[in-house]
């Protein structure tokens, strides 16, 4: 491989780690937007998880799309349904986020059936005041 090829395949890897990262803060941002809470991490942990939303939906879409036996053409996350599965992973990692870290669903006290963490809180004021 002389150094023109090299440069090349450089420039292009380049590229398309590039084009993921913008798309990947821009589908994290989306998904934050369609849930949004209190979540830990910044601008560098929406963009990993739009990053990883975007790779596990678009190949989610694609195994789906090839074990039904359907033609379809190259799944990019610059397309409009790259774009919507993008947004559907990154949206899925949030919702399990939220769920094993027991943000959106937290274990009951004295019996009582799951509760959200809002009415936890109110309660805990009301046994304190």
């Amino acid at each position: 491989m002389d150094f023109e090829q090299f440069r090349g395949v450089f420039s292009a890897a380049a590229h398309e780690f590039l084009l993921w990262v913008g798309f990947g803060t821009i589908v994290g941002l989306c998904a934050k937007a369609v849930m949004p809470g209190r979540d830990p991490g910044g601008a560098i942990a929406t963009t990993l998880m739009g990053i990883a939303g975007s790779v596990i939906g678009c190949g989610v879409l694609i195994f789906i799309l090839e074990q039904m036996g359907r033609r379809h053409g190259p799944i990019t996350p610059i397309s409009p349904v790259g774009f919507g599965a993008g947004i559907a992973g990154a949206f899925t990692l949030l919702l399990f986020y939220r769920l094993f870290s027991g943000r959106l669903l937290t274990e009951s006290e004295d019996g009582d059936e799951f509760m959200h963490d809002q009415d936890r809180r109110r309660r805990r004021r009301k046994l304190t005041a």
